[in-house]
């Protein structure tokens, strides 16, 4: 009985290690690359669990097995801490540049009690952010070359006029659906916002530039529509995630009938020749063959192709307000490429912050109760606040 005790321990003190180690090694494929997503995010749990293996060692008795044990679970404990470490240092660097950039930012008191009160809440982590009740329906806005495109939209719980935001989900320009990102659109509507999460053709079939036409068409939509879906015109601001991202930026910095005031950037491609000619290391989804599929070549087989789908390309002043949100260990889209981008926007005068979360992965914001996410939801309330307020 003792030794299956034993045993069963040092499995505990394995299976922690195990997870723990993914905050700090990169995932070498697509198939592992969950184990890099999520684990840095819920660090704070694997070093609850890796505590309590220890625990467990430590009453075990004197034998190998059980300093094996220790062993792990010490390590375990050292890798799960490494994000906490870590996360004071980097809202303080965020806290800074808000309160640089975000001038005259006052929130009512009606407004606050609805917001994150902290950028991390660990109850949030261990038991989930509450996703309240919203109003939710879809709309067909077209049908393409035989592809139906559909609005996915949020609104909250009463009847009003609201601010929007319009969001683009990712999925390398070859596949996903509006449906993507729902606790985010329906967290945002809770928050007094109209989301209207908007589809596109996807690559290889459909090629570049069909994803910024279609968004453009939904945007189109969104304002001639805008009484019906109670957006206020004037209000608008885009969010993107990955190739959302991307797209949202070319939508951003482009002349539209209808003005967009802000834009998020979830770890979106900035600069296409850039990703192709340094991709990040290791490279789980071959970011050469995506790019290729994306654009219908290379950069040097089709230069202007590049060029025209690169958001660096549109860089001048008097941009939309930009908020950027990279994770350092990216594997898919190089942080970089994230600094760079905001080195230029703010080299001519635009209105951009940076938020670098330096333990996390991309597609990090799908652990919506993670320690990196919470961070970006703070922020986003109070940057969408700025630019574009709240409910009438």
């Amino acid at each position: 009985m003792m030794d299956l005790q034993l045993w069963l321990g040092l499995i505990l003190s394995l299976i922690g290690l195990f997870l723990s180690i993914w905050i700090v090694i990169p995932s070498p494929n697509f198939t592992l690359l969950p184990l890099g997503v999520i684990t840095p995010e819920i660090s704070p749990v694997l070093l609850i669990y890796n505590a309590i293996a220890l625990l467990l060692s430590l009453f075990r008795g004197q034998n190998v097995i059980s300093y094996v044990a220790i062993g792990c679970s010490l390590m375990g404990i050292g890798l799960s801490s490494i994000p906490l470490w870590q996360l004071s240092s980097t809202i303080q660097k965020v806290e800074h540049q808000m309160q640089n950039e975000l001038e005259n930012l006052q929130i009512p008191v009606d407004v606050q009690a609805k917001m994150r009160p902290q950028p991390f809440v660990l109850s949030d982590l261990l038991t989930g952010i509450k996703q309240p009740n919203v109003r939710q329906h879809s709309v067909s806005f077209a049908a393409i070359d035989g592809t139906p495109l559909s609005l996915e939209i949020y609104q909250p719980p009463h009847n009003g006029f609201y601010p929007a935001i319009i969001a683009i989900y990712g999925g390398a320009w070859q596949k996903g659906k509006p449906t993507q990102n729902y606790q985010f659109n329906r967290y945002m509507a809770a928050q007094g916002y109209t989301v209207v999460a908007i589809d596109y053709r996807h690559a290889p079939r459909h090629r570049f530039p069909a994803q910024l036409q279609d968004v453009q068409t939904a945007l189109q939509l969104i304002g001639e529509q805008a009484a019906s879906y109670e957006i206020d015109p004037h209000r608008i601001a885009v969010v993107g995630w990955s190739a959302g991202a991307h797209l949202a930026m070319l939508l951003a910095y482009q002349s539209n009938t209808i003005p967009i005031r802000a834009v998020i950037n979830y770890y979106g491609p900035t600069d296409l020749h850039k990703s192709y000619d340094d991709p990040p290391s290791p490279d789980p989804i071959n970011t050469k063959a995506v790019l290729n599929t994306f654009l219908g070549g290379s950069p040097s087989q089709l230069p202007a192709v590049y060029d025209l789908a690169s958001p660096v390309s549109y860089v001048k002043s008097n941009l939309p307000p930009t908020l950027l949100i990279y994770g350092d260990r990216d594997h898919l889209v190089k942080s970089i490429f994230g600094q760079q981008f905001y080195d230029d926007l703010r080299a001519v005068g635009n209105k951009a912050i940076l938020i670098n979360l330096p333990w996390s992965e991309h597609s990090f914001n799908a652990v919506f109760l993670g320690l990196g996410n919470q961070i970006a939801l703070y922020y986003i309330e109070r940057f969408l606040l700025w630019a574009i307020g709240t409910e009438n």
